[in-house]
């Protein structure tokens, strides 16, 4: 695919430094340097930088190592790489912190749009959901964001060990765990994800799942089985949530999605059925649309479906689509 690396979340080159994840004296070094950048998240919100006067986020806010929130995290710290020049970048989770007068129902809404401040730091600095900035946010950012936000929210959820229950520690500068009882070493999740662009002539299919917000209408996707292609696996999604059949599949691109921590395999396939049978339980309805219906609903003029969400994958292919820059 011509555009494929400039998904959200995709391309920005981070040198990820892997080889220095043992090396803790030049860890140490990059940590406490003039120049390191630290990325602070609060239950995955990454800390952001508001644009004056307006609620819209500018970019990540970094620390420095000598910050109070940061100071003393030296060894809670993942290593996310370097940069250009050869600064360190670091994540760091703040989430033992309780802002006062939390409303948890938002929380957990589908677009968390509340932002929380922490009294130590400037009021232009905000923690911010990541689904709400990610277009916000430079390639760089947006990956630095994205990885953070994944990993830290691995070692909230995988904290003891799957062999044998003890508590495990983490090493490799935050991108493996081991059980110091049992010796065995866990690693990262990834869980892989296709996403359709599924077309029959001028026509691509689209559907919702129960619960989405009014006129929000995407892509068909599900997680891919373990002994499955993700040709396979395009048929089979597709087929049990529509009924429609699928012949040729291939790949367009990918984009990490840190919701919690997937990988989205963006293909296409071509329907060579068009009857749609729903399984209510995964799809509350879906259908066909035309090319020129697509193009209303990004323009923001058709009468049911919403322009698709920037910077996620699903909007991506179709509007590469629409422009047929795909190939």
């Amino acid at each position: 695919m011509k555009r494929a690396e400039q998904v959200t979340f995709g391309g920005s080159g981070l040198d990820r430094a892997a080889h220095l994840r043992t090396q803790t004296a030049t860890l140490d070094q990059l940590w406490g340097a003039a120049d390191v950048q630290i990325v602070l998240l609060w239950r995955g919100k990454p800390l952001c930088v508001c644009k004056r006067g307006h609620s819209d986020a500018e970019g990540l806010a970094y620390l420095q190592s000598d910050h109070a929130l940061v100071a003393g995290r030296r060894n809670d710290a993942l290593f996310l790489g370097r940069n250009a020049q050869g600064a360190g970048y670091f994540a760091v989770s703040l989430d033992d912190w309780e802002p006062e007068d939390l409303d948890a129902s938002s929380l957990n809404s589908f677009l968390d749009p509340s932002e929380q401040r922490h009294p130590d730091l400037p009021e232009a600095y905000a923690f911010m959901e990541l689904r709400r900035v990610m277009t916000h946010l430079s390639a760089r950012e947006a990956e630095l964001a994205a990885t953070a936000k994944a990993m830290l929210g691995w070692h909230a959820t995988h904290g003891f060990c799957a062999c044998c229950g003890h508590a495990s520690r983490v090493e490799q500068a935050g991108w493996q765990r081991r059980c110091p009882s049992c010796n065995a070493p866990h690693f990262p999740r990834t869980d892989p994800v296709v996403i359709m662009l599924i077309t029959r002539g001028d026509r691509v299919l689209l559907g919702r799942s129960p619960g989405w917000p009014e006129g929000m209408y995407s892509l068909l996707a599900g997680f891919v089985e373990p002994g499955e292609t993700l040709e396979a696996a395009v048929r089979r999604e597709v087929y049990e949530e529509t009924g429609v059949k699928v012949g040729e599949v291939g790949y367009l691109a990918s984009q990490p999605w840190a919701f919690p921590m997937s990988l989205m395999f963006g293909c296409y396939g071509v329907a060579v059925s068009e009857d749609i049978t729903l399984d209510p339980q995964e799809i509350e309805e879906a259908f066909w649309l035309t090319r020129q219906e697509v193009m209303d609903a990004i323009a923001g003029n058709h009468p049911k479906v919403r322009a698709p969400r920037k910077g996620a994958i699903a909007g991506f292919l179709l509007e590469n689509w629409v422009a047929d820059t795909l190939e």
